[in-house]
């Protein structure tokens, strides 16, 4: 479906008055940051007082900030509009919003900066994030080919099209036949502020190996795990979870990185369960117990060490020893805190409402129709 160019605007209810005056309305909402998110059409982005449906042809950057969508058989993005032949759908943007690929069939094209190439790529053969200096593509490369069941995360050297293992953690090429192969998929991902690493959370992956597992011999059976790539250096590493991660569903589970980029957290709502890793040295350094609840999770992280964790219609608020619980007036459909951590964002069914962190209380809320999930708060440079 190609995209709309049309502008919700969302208005208030009529304000109460006296009966001797006419019916005034609300004034429209402005959303005091650019929130990206998710919705029945496809994406859409909330900019002051307008929502801008870009719809199902459209991707955005790991963290939001870059958003670009096919209108009329042209790739509209940050700095420019790319004429296409019919067909293509974007997949995946770089960090920096330079560049975009796309899909169509068995290939895969990459525009950038009003240039376009076009790589034979079988369907297998999915693209999951650009390197730092867009001159290769991280895939997940399905296997095998005819039932495929499993996955890999390969690089693809977009100066020649072939794709070879990445590097481990001590920057050396992985040993042949000791590529890690996952089941399931990732369950959420997570940009570093630096836009140098991307988190991403992996549940229900029993009998799972890591290839230091796989170069050492040793038998694995992870269930949950944080896939660490490195898109500047190109390695990547596996950052195990301890039980009970992974044992629940799976939308139970959500990540987020705090604004300082060296605190990680996972939380599993299903068994009460809060994880927090260093980033520098990629191990878990405590797990916390947070309330049991069902339902979908997310979470995020303020810089000073407050964790908002969401579930159901109730967001617990971690802050050293102390632990409040908010309730809200419907589902948590994603959290996000905004530059200086002073509003909350709640994404729910067909709205997005912000909270001032301080207090809990409600700021206001918009109309988002059709909302499934809010993905992304972008400051106003």
């Amino acid at each position: 479906m190609t995209t709309r160019r049309t502008f919700l605007i969302m208005a208030g209810s009529a304000v109460a008055v006296s009966a001797c005056d006419p019916p005034r309305r609300r004034p429209a909402v402005a959303v005091p940051d650019v929130l990206v998110a998710e919705t029945t059409e496809g994406l859409a982005v909330l900019d002051g007082t307008r929502v801008r449906p870009l719809g199902r042809l459209a991707a955005a950057s790991p963290d939001g900030r870059f958003r670009y969508a096919v209108e009329a058989d042209t790739l509209v993005g940050p700095a420019a509009a790319v004429p296409l032949e019919a067909g293509w759908a974007p997949q995946v943007v770089s960090p920096d919003g330079t560049a975009c690929v796309l899909r169509r069939g068995g290939s895969l094209l990459v525009a950038r900066g009003g240039g376009q190439r076009r790589y034979d790529a079988p369907e297998t053969v999915q693209p999951d994030a650009f390197t730092a200096d867009n001159t290769g593509l991280f895939v997940l490369e399905w296997l095998p080919p005819e039932d495929p069941e499993r996955y890999r995360v390969r690089l693809m050297d977009l100066a020649t099209g072939a794709l070879r293992p990445l590097l481990t953690r001590a920057k050396v090429p992985v040993p042949a036949g000791a590529e890690e192969e996952m089941r399931g998929q990732g369950r959420q991902a997570v940009l570093s502020p630096d836009r140098q690493v991307l988190y991403t959370l992996y549940t229900h992956q029993p009998g799972h190996r890591h290839t230091r597992d796989l170069v050492a011999g040793r038998r694995g059976n992870v269930h949950a795990f944080v896939h660490v790539l490195h898109l500047e250096q190109r390695w990547a590493y596996c950052l195990d979870l301890p039980h009970p991660f992974g044992e629940g569903p799976a939308e139970s589970h959500a990540i987020a990185v705090d604004p300082t980029g060296g605190r990680l957290g996972v939380v599993d709502v299903s068994s009460g369960s809060l994880a927090y890793a260093s980033t520098a040295n990629l191990t878990v350094e405590r797990v916390e117990s947070v309330p049991n609840t069902q339902g979908t999770a997310a979470l995020a992280l303020a810089a000073g060490g407050r964790t908002y964790a969401g579930s159901g219609t109730t967001v617990t608020v971690l802050d050293g020893g102390a632990v409040t619980r908010w309730t809200t007036a419907s589902q948590v459909r994603g959290l996000a805190l905004n530059r200086d951590g002073s509003l909350l964002y709640l994404g729910g069914p067909d709205g997005v409402t912000w909270l001032g962190t301080a207090s809990g209380e409600q700021r206001d809320r918009v109309r988002v129709p059709g909302l499934t999930v809010l993905r992304h708060v972008v400051p106003r440079d």
